[in-house]
């Protein structure tokens, strides 16, 4: 049975810049990615497909997220600071290798959570404007949790996005493997409307088939941004592009 399975939905929009990867390298070490691509044209969907895969083949090669991710960074950082940021993504990448903890790391808003035993737990920190203006009594919503603050195609350096927002431009996390798990990265269309409605992620994401699951994992959450926003205002429909990726992970 396949241990990992994809699903993408385009929502409202008219197209979508999203892609995931996944490589394994020969000594069993296997790397996850998944880039929500920022904007909407066909040839932005085509560099976060390339991407992807290239930041799979390094975090497999290097076995380890941060130096798959971060060596990537660094080209289109070079390329921006030359000649500015065609192509953008947030990006989050988890590599398993054999013996060793699972490791994550990520620039932007996609999230990696890892699923056990009925408790889901949430390994990075959103890089976005409402974890730089977290809600308060005066201002219950915060910052705009859409306007992200690192992400992939930026020229800004982990000193430059300190400065000014108190993050890294990439952060990292690592959490030991005790038993069977499941690992899930998600865009934030796929895991905000599921947080907003107060839907239990484990329950979504318990299915013994990771195929079917993921699918309805991500058609759930366009069906509730849709039916969200349509009770706001029926004259602005809209739900986001969602992407996700579940995999079963093992010591």
């Amino acid at each position: 049975m396949r241990t990992y399975a994809t699903a993408q939905h385009t929502g409202t929009d008219p197209g979508q810049c999203d892609a995931t990867a996944v490589r394994t390298a020969p000594d069993g070490t296997r790397a996850y990615v998944l880039l929500d691509g920022i904007g909407r044209r066909a040839t932005t969907h085509r560099w976060a497909l390339a991407t992807a895969q290239q930041i799979a083949r390094t975090a497999a090669r290097r076995s380890d997220a941060e130096a798959g991710l971060r060596h990537v960074y660094n080209l289109y950082r070079e390329d921006a600071a030359h000649y500015g940021s065609e192509h953008k993504a947030a990006a989050v990448v988890a590599v398993k290798a054999p013996g060793k903890p699972l490791t994550v790391a990520w620039c932007g808003d996609s999230r990696a959570y890892l699923i056990k035993r009925g408790i889901t737990v949430r390994l990075t920190e959103d890089h976005n404007k409402r974890r730089v203006h977290p809600p308060t009594a005066t201002s219950p919503y915060g910052g705009n949790r859409n306007h992200i603050t690192s992400f992939l195609g930026s020229d800004a350096t982990d000193e430059d996005r300190q400065r000014r927002y108190g993050h890294p431009a990439i952060e990292t996390a690592t959490r030991k493997i005790t038993g069977p798990c499941r690992l899930l990265l998600a865009s934030d269309g796929a895991y905000e409307p599921h947080e907003d409605a107060r839907h239990c992620l484990f329950t979504e994401c318990d299915g013994d088939d990771l195929i079917p699951t993921v699918r309805d994992l991500v058609n759930l959450a366009v069906d509730t941004a849709v039916k969200t926003s349509r009770s706001l205002d029926p004259n602005q429909v809209y739900a986001d592009n969602a992407t996700a990726l579940l995999a079963d992970l093992t010591p």
